[in-house]
């Protein structure tokens, strides 16, 4: 570790009850998310979400990327439709999961009112840029 490096954050058992969580505005402006406390409890190293679809609110399907080292989601109520550069339209509901490698040119082209999925990412915080389109 460089020598002006921070230290590691030490783990810490993190509970958030659903009861005293609340969804707010994030990264989507179709989407509110609720921190599961995770980019806290591990410093940053991984981010955890619950997302839920604003009704009447619909994708801006936008090709492109995130910065991250990992990326994966897991549908819990409704559905969604990405578009990946390398295997095309997925349709995932409830109970699918996808893993997005890093830096996947991909859009959401849709999804339903009732739409409610888990985002875990590492690292939490990450940069997002819009890219031409998928070549095939």
């Amino acid at each position: 570790m460089p020598d002006d490096a921070p230290p590691p954050v030490p783990a810490r058992t993190t509970v958030r009850h659903a009861a005293e969580s609340r969804f707010e505005a994030g990264l989507r402006p179709f989407f509110t998310y609720r921190d599961l406390g995770i980019r806290e409890a591990t410093g940053g190293s991984y981010g955890a979400h619950v997302i839920r679809a604003v009704p009447g609110q619909h994708t801006e399907p936008r090709w492109h990327t995130h910065a991250l080292d990992f990326q994966m989601v897991y549908i819990l109520r409704g559905w969604v439709r990405f578009e990946y550069e390398d295997i095309g339209e997925v349709l995932l509901a409830a109970g699918d999961s996808i893993y997005q490698p890093p830096r996947i040119r991909h859009r959401e082209l849709a999804h339903s009112e009732d739409l409610e999925l888990v985002e875990i990412t590492s690292p939490a915080e990450f940069a997002t840029a819009l890219v031409d389109g998928a070549s095939g």
